[in-house]
């Protein structure tokens, strides 16, 4: 496998600001019009810059054109690569200032994955330090790294090698990562440590995290920033996981009725641990409703009350009478240590109201001790709404593939929050950009209930542009949330992006429409031209339960990513299991974007089958154009592969190789994400 190499910028600071994503991005913007022109002269950037997402709800390219002229003698003179993201950074500075900077996003998952060169909170890092030695202190390989110093760059320096972020992973969501497919060596070569990353940051993707906007290299080189970015939206995943009525049936006791239920199951994680927090509270006489982990808690009157309604027998009296914040945020805290919960902060903390804190703080609350009594008429009536297996597992898939499109709203739940159609909108706009009129959308809140009816109706709408089967389904089957006609929807969706994703590979496809069939053609292909002998008939061939035919597959597209030591013949379940759960860790380690579980390969799900092997061609013809040595006429097109079936008779093809890669962005969706400055930048320049 070649070397990968991320875009270099000589000047550090510069280089602080972007992650290898947006370099990427950027880099092909200033190529495109270098190798028209022959160079790039700051004349040929108002229309470049006119067509960035950071930009173009701020300046007009008349308005970046007069903005250059006033600050540059001569328009036609030539600039260099790092000259053009200095004047980036100088618009993003404007653009950040007539928007009065930027929002928080409401979805707790929306962590801070920007390349702004952040301050570092030295309590967050401490906190997440401590938990890192708490949960993998016994861990067999990383017990030689741990404990971690929190006053040091311990953290920032051990997750270079991604080792600890794969486990990290694991902790939060079990069974995520199969530890087999990690590269635990003593000392990694640039490989190696890639892979690990790229199978973290694939991962990540598929337990809920949002990573857009951030690559392998950008861990690699260990920007503080971002790795404390993505830990923190895995500890919140591992702390959240029981705020559910799955998990948790005695949430039920939240809800007075059975809207109030199927209201509850729609809520995120965050909003239904402040709801079981105003549930004590007002059990407790607080007056007051707390409706964030900031501000509401400065006071730390809130705990108080909270604590006592909860282990009176640990209460203190002096916590109610205390009249300095401080001292009562100090009490609580040793409230809070008498129940056994871990310290995720300290009295600063709260006082400053630090939100990512406070939130991990009041969740070990729960964890330890939630308070809630199991009535069972509630419980019965509440598992009574809960999904069958197979619509969960569906669900999950859709809401993380959903989320990794980077789309502007983080989906909690697929079934309520695709139900005013605003998300669904977003999603096709990033599938088929261009494809919905923004001007007959309705924007979340929506108070009247036809404005949810005509975000629908546009949803249907352009399905039937693009040639879904939606037969007989209206809008208003989505805000009434038909569950069966949402993952049907969903999945087409899904479908169509995948193939157009391959369609767009043009020295495979030449343009012509991907069909189910051309993805069982290459795969077989590929397979045969390895040597091996397997073959598939269909995504529901019974055959694809045992694993082996994927990971001659996956071997046959990187030979050295598969150990055949580890591979069981798949005789038994538990044989599928294993292998299963290999497959899965050893595509996202190669760089494959995959949301299926172990259960729906070993029960031959044909949709995520589908998913799966669309994914690995993609990867596989993505390095073809990457690498772009071998012409056309020596790699199989299509037609090629299509015109060998069954048989699959062709010619042997160049082997692969390449970098690896673990996103498919696209330039407007890396142009989305492209954060503010700070505010001096130009002070710097």
């Amino acid at each position: 496998m070649s070397g990968y190499a991320g875009v270099v910028v000589s000047d550090p600071l510069l280089h602080s600001q972007f992650t290898q994503v947006e370099l990427r991005s950027l880099k092909s913007k200033y190529t495109s019009v270098k190798n028209h022109n022959a160079k790039v002269t700051i004349e040929d950037l108002p229309p470049i810059l006119a067509k960035l997402k950071a930009f173009n709800q701020s300046f007009k390219e008349e308005d970046i054109k007069e903005i250059l002229s006033e600050s540059a003698s001569d328009m036609n003179q030539e600039i260099e690569f790092e000259d053009f993201l200095k004047v980036h950074l100088s618009f993003q500075v404007r653009a950040s200032a007539q928007l009065g900077g930027s929002k928080d996003s409401s979805a707790f998952l929306k962590a801070s994955t920007t390349t702004l060169l952040h301050t570092v909170s030295q309590s967050e890092k401490g906190c997440y330090v401590h938990h890192i030695n708490s949960y993998l202190g016994d861990d067999p390989f990383l017990m030689q790294f741990l404990p971690l110093d929190p006053n040091s760059d311990d953290l920032f320096n051990i997750a270079k090698d991604g080792v600890l972020l794969c486990k990290l992973i694991n902790v939060a969501v079990p069974g995520t990562i199969d530890e087999r497919a990690i590269n635990t060596k003593r000392v990694l070569n640039p490989w190696e440590r890639n892979e690990n990353h790229t199978l973290c940051l694939n991962s990540a993707k598929a337990i809920g995290c949002t990573v857009v906007n951030i690559g392998p290299h950008d861990l690699v080189e260990g920007r503080p920033h971002l790795v404390l970015g993505l830990i923190s939206q895995i500890i919140k995943i591992q702390l959240l996981a029981d705020l559910n009525l799955r998990k948790t049936p005695q949430l039920v006791e939240l809800a007075d009725d059975a809207d109030d239920i199927e209201e509850l199951m729609g809520l995120s994680p965050e909003k239904v641990l402040l709801k079981w927090m105003n549930f004590h509270l007002q059990r407790a006489g607080y007056e007051k409703i707390v409706a964030n982990f900031s501000s509401d808690i400065r006071d730390a009157k809130a705990y108080t009350f909270l604590l006592n309604v909860l282990a009176p027998e640990h209460c203190d009296p002096a916590t109610l009478d205390a009249k300095d914040p401080i001292e009562r945020a100090n009490l609580v805290l040793d409230h809070a240590e008498r129940m056994g919960c871990k310290r995720y902060l300290n009295c600063n903390d709260i006082i400053e109201g630090s939100s990512n804190l406070n939130l991990a703080f009041v969740a070990q609350i729960f964890k330890m001790r939630n308070g809630l009594s199991l009535d069972g008429k509630k419980v019965s009536f509440a598992e009574m709404m809960t999904d069958d297996v197979q619509t969960s597992r569906e669900g999950r898939c859709f809401r993380f593939w959903m989320n990794s499109l980077g789309i502007a709203t983080y989906v909690n739940n697929v079934f309520e929050d695709v139900r005013n159609g605003w998300v669904l909108l977003e999603a096709l706009e990033k599938v088929s950009p261009g494809s919905v009129n923004w001007k007959h959308a309705t924007k979340p809140p929506i108070k009247m209930p036809f404005r949810k009816v005509e975000n629908c109706n546009q949803v249907i709408k352009i399905g039937k542009q693009l040639k879904f089967s939606l037969v007989n389904v209206a809008g208003n089957d989505i805000v009434q949330g038909n569950k069966k006609l949402i993952l049907a929807l969903l999945w087409q969706l899904m479908r169509y992006n995948m193939l157009q994703l391959l369609k767009n590979l043009r020295s495979f496809s030449h343009g012509k429409e991907i069909s189910d069939s051309d993805i069982i053609n290459w795969a077989n292909y590929k397979v045969k031209c390895s040597g091996r002998r397997s073959r598939i008939s269909s995504f529901k061939d019974k055959g694809l339960s045992n694993g082996l035919f994927f990971l001659e597959l996956l071997s046959a597209v990187e030979p050295r990513v598969v150990n055949w030591n580890l591979v069981t013949k798949g005789e038994k379940d538990d044989e599928k299991r294993l292998n299963a759960i290999y497959i899965i860790s050893v595509a996202r380690k190669l760089g494959c974007s995959v949301f299926l579980l172990p259960e729906d390969i070993m029960e031959v799900n044909q949709k995520m089958i589908l998913t799966l092997l669309a994914s690995i061609m993609y990867w596989c013809l993505q390095q073809e154009d990457l690498e772009s040595s071998p012409s056309l006429s020596e790699s199989a097109t299509v037609t090629d592969i299509s015109s060998a079936a069954p048989s699959v008779q062709s010619e042997d093809e160049s082997s692969i190789c390449g970098e690896i890669s673990s996103f498919n962005i696209d330039d407007a969706e890396s142009d989305s994400t492209v954060s503010s400055v700070i505010d001096n930048i130009e002070d710097d320049q």
